[in-house]
């Protein structure tokens, strides 16, 4: 039946979770959203793992696990070398396109990993991990909707407002919530799906500041609300990729232990790596690429400090004692203060966690990496030993560091599972957190009071919904499976979730394999920037 509204309409809460929203409904600061959530039917949501914007949103968008659509973390390594990920390493199909194949068209605003984009029914806004003013679908589309609304932006601190602000905030999202509209009455589409992602950013760069939080909720509850009073959808799903909390336990850094161990060779002098410390202020609004910086002079001068032993740990242990590391530390370009610090030698070391977000340990094995050291017929027993070592950490307090320490092919299945980590480690309850870098001590007070959870969020209301359904036991790969339902579409068979029972379960179908573009890189260093402001990098 032709419609000029969304028959369903997906709004994606990142880091929502009723940890998070069951306050904010009773301080009345998002009427709209509990009311969905009153009058439908709502539980939790459980993420994958890592349950981390970058992999987890992919997951939901095309119902498989990474080990299938490719993408473990912000991002992607080949070798030593490494970029930041976008729609090119997701390869799978995502719901939109096969909602396009049978006739149905979708406009999508704001999820993340999905730059660059691909032609389908319909229109599409990248969102995260995607450059300020991306290249749209269809082409010239961002354009027509800035005539149309005003300046629209990826990023918060693209805009005029201070950066970290409410305001900032606001504004972002008011932006999101008016180009979604726009979209909306220009293509009259089946389906819509619109992503906040501020309601992920605002814990991280303001953890525990009540007033933000409460804010980031208005405006995102006050854009829904204009959505459903201008365009009454049919039905509306509220998701979220993970949850988030106060991590309350211990930082542990798997790099020291594995440097203890034997495993992590150090290089100080900015020589080492990652190198993907990088945070050049106001990239985000010149566009700069990676390739654009020019070692400083301040640089430089640590880097030979560094060489000597003055390193940027030792420099930071002293200035704790008087109370000026967190001070100074805040006005320390992050390019000086890695120049000054330790780093691991990745092509010399046996084994390291590369990314915190991936939540897992690489070995460098040979024939593999480039320079791998560890041989391929001491891979298992190593891997082996390394797990029963990791699953062995306890934290000061005595307790287990880790609910798991698996082999990869525990938690992952698919073609893409040569590209995890080899070893998976969940902090447990998350209440623990992992880092990369070298500090001298392998455990240490959190760096990130709030962090993520394995647990977020599900709410159905609609016409169309079993209102009365259960929706205990919902993953984030049941999404996917349960909008091809709800369009009567055959459910790809690679997807992983099963249909959640507000619908009725379509067939699952077989379908032609996909063919995705050729893989791109992001060489953007504005990207990198914002990622490491939210401490994802």
């Amino acid at each position: 039946m032709e419609t000029d509204r969304p028959r369903l309409l997906v709004v994606g809460l990142d880091a929502g979770c009723l940890h998070v929203l069951k306050p904010i409904f009773e301080a009345g600061q998002a009427p709209t959203l509990r009311r969905l959530f009153e009058v439908g039917t709502h539980g939790p949501l459980e993420s994958q793992l890592p349950p981390w914007t970058a992999s987890a949103w992919p997951s939901m968008y095309t119902g498989q696990n990474p080990g299938k659509h490719g993408v473990y973390d912000f991002l992607s390594f080949e070798g030593y070398d490494w970029d930041v990920v976008n729609a090119s390493h997701v390869r799978a199909r995502p719901v939109w396109e096969l909602l396009s194949d049978h006739g149905f068209s979708s406009v999508v605003v704001n999820v993340p990993v999905t730059h660059p984009t691909r032609s389908f029914d319909g229109a599409l806004i990248p969102g995260m991990t995607a450059p300020e003013s991306p290249p749209c679908h269809p082409e010239g589309i961002l354009e027509e909707v800035e005539d149309a609304i005003g300046d629209y932006r990826v990023y918060p601190q693209s805009g005029p407002e201070p950066n970290q602000s409410i305001e900032s905030y606001e504004r972002t999202i008011e932006g999101r919530g008016k180009a979604f509209r726009y979209l909306v009455d220009r293509f009259e589409p089946d389906f819509g799906f619109v992503q906040f992602q501020q309601t992920d950013s605002v814990f991280h760069e303001r953890p525990g500041d009540k007033q933000a939080i409460e804010a980031v909720y208005r405006a995102v509850d006050d854009q829904l609300a204009r959505t459903i009073l201008e365009f009454d959808p049919d039905n509306v799903l509220v998701v979220s990729d993970h949850g988030i909390g106060p991590v309350e336990g211990w930082e542990f850094r798997v790099n020291e232990f594995l440097r203890e161990r034997g495993d992590v060779v150090a290089k100080s002098g900015g020589e080492g790596m990652p190198t993907w410390s990088r945070a050049w202020e106001n990239d985000l609004l010149e566009g700069e690429s990676a390739g654009e910086h020019d070692t400083s002079l301040l640089e430089q001068g640590m880097n030979l400090a560094a060489r000597v032993g003055i390193t940027t740990q030792r420099v930071a242990n002293a200035l704790d004692t008087v109370g000026l590391k967190e001070p100074i530390g805040r006005r320390v370009p992050n390019d000086v203060i890695r120049a000054a610090s330790e780093q691991v030698d990745f092509p010399n070391s046996r084994a390291y966690l590369r990314s915190k977000s991936e939540l897992g340990v690489r070995i460098n094995l040979e024939g593999r990496e480039p320079n791998g050291i560890v041989p391929e017929a001491e891979y298992e027993s190593y891997r082996v030993d390394l797990i029963d070592d990791l699953s062995s950490v306890r934290t000061p307090d005595g307790e287990p560091m880790f609910e798991a320490v698996e082999p990869r092919e525990a938690v992952f299945d698919g073609p893409e599972l040569e590209l995890a980590p080899d070893i998976i480690t969940v902090p447990a309850d998350f209440d623990n957190a992992i880092v990369e870098g070298l500090e001298g001590e392998q455990f240490g007070d959190p760096i990130e009071p709030w962090n993520h959870k394995r647990t977020g969020v599900v709410a159905a209301a609609g016409a169309d919904f079993d209102e009365s359904a259960s929706l205990s036991g919902a993953t984030i790969f049941d999404v996917a499976p349960t909008i091809c339902s709800f369009f009567d579409v055959g459910i790809d068979q690679e997807m992983d979730g099963s249909v959640l029972p507000i619908v009725d379960a379509s067939e699952r179908t077989s379908y032609p394999s996909y063919e995705p573009k050729p893989i791109t890189a992001t060489e953007d260093g504005a990207v990198e920037d914002r990622l490491a402001d939210l401490g994802y990098l």
